[in-house]
């Protein structure tokens, strides 16, 4: 009996307990608002269904709250360009492959090399960031409010104020399906991505060189740490993901729309990784608390749209979820329902 209790506070007080039992809470509700919403079919051999719509959809947000994830943990802030870098990197890329043309049907450059630059150029706007933040020592949310605000900017000057498309089937693989294979392209994209990142922060230090920093800078610097590099490189790979997630928004809508690529997908990032239990304040993280945070965001995003909420009233439905979500897995609620758990079981 002893070990049953002990084995049940273990479950509930892991740090993935609450994430899970959101993500759960949120898919019950789409149960009961949609019948059929577990409902896969298979349809000219691709999956359908509203579970594949979020895993598929779910995938930028994803790979953005990865980035989100070690941002936050070494600066204790966020990068709210990461919406707008999307858009840069879709920019350039499409640019590349078009030849500077409005629309194309044959690719002027290789699709991987195309892609690449424009990731490496994601990059070059996240360590802008990093340097701000790092060695300026900038407010994480001023600093990235530069190209917060510019990113969107450059984009259009890169497509000369054109949606530039892209209009050949090797690009739209990307966003799309490779073949006959029924799953979509950006869940492997995303999985992919989780597993690298993973490898990285388990098999060398970086993870725990970046709790160090997050938790006390001063004192990582005094044990032989470079904060500032280390803060540095979470904001370069926070960028480098940003490109990814560009380019495979990109291919979905064989397009670089600088307006509409990555749109308010920060904001999504950063809840993604607050309902993953991560404190947002820096230190210790959880890598898979925020990909069950960016999943419980989409799935709740597919559902509102799923009760013909409209766009516009969909970020109001979204925050009233979001902020009793949030409030569940605050330290405090947890310690007063805690205590009263505690009070009522002596009057018991």
């Amino acid at each position: 009996m002893a070990k049953a209790i002990q084995k049940k506070n273990s479950i509930v007080h892991n740090r993935l307990f609450l994430p899970v039992m959101c993500l759960i809470a949120v898919l019950i509700v789409n149960l009961i608002q949609t019948p059929d919403f577990f409902h896969i079919s298979m349809n000219n051999g691709v999956l359908y269904g509203y579970i594949i719509d979020i895993i598929n959809r779910g995938s930028e947000l994803v790979i953005l709250a990865v980035g989100m994830t070690l941002v936050t943990a070494s600066s204790g802030g966020q990068d709210i360009s990461v919406g707008a870098v999307m858009a840069v990197a879709g920019a350039v890329c499409c640019q590349i492959l078009s030849g500077g043309e409005v629309s194309t049907n044959t690719l002027a450059a290789p699709i991987i090399l195309a892609a690449l630059v424009g990731i490496l150029v994601s990059g070059v706007c996240g360590a802008f960031n990093g340097l701000l933040v790092a060695k300026l020592h900038i407010q994480p949310m001023v600093a990235t409010l530069i190209l917060f605000t510019a990113g969107r900017g450059i984009a259009q000057l890169v497509t000369k104020g054109q949606i530039t498309y892209i209009r050949v089937d090797s690009y739209k693989t990307i966003g799309g399906y490779i073949g006959k294979c029924p799953v979509p392209t950006p869940v492997f994209v995303a999985i992919l991505t989780v597993i690298l990142v993973s490898l990285i922060l388990k098999k060398t230090a970086l993870g725990l060189y970046i709790e160090s920093v997050g938790i006390n800078g001063a004192a990582s610097r005094l044990v032989g740490l470079n904060s500032t590099m280390l803060k540095f490189i979470t904001y370069v790979i926070c960028g480098l993901l940003a490109g990814l997630a560009g380019i495979v928004a990109s291919s979905r809508i064989y397009s670089a729309d600088a307006n509409n690529i990555g749109l308010n997908m920060e904001m999504d990032a950063i809840l993604a990784v607050a309902l993953g239990g991560n404190n947002l304040g820096g230190g210790k993280f959880n890598l898979m608390g925020s990909i069950i945070g960016a999943y419980t965001i989409q799935a709740l995003t597919t559902s509102l749209y799923a009760m013909n909420v409209s766009a516009d009233q969909l970020p109001v439905y979204k925050a009233v979820v979001v902020v009793i979500i949030v409030v569940i897995q605050s330290p405090i609620f947890r310690e007063r329902m805690a205590k009263r758990k505690i009070a009522r079981k002596a009057v018991a």
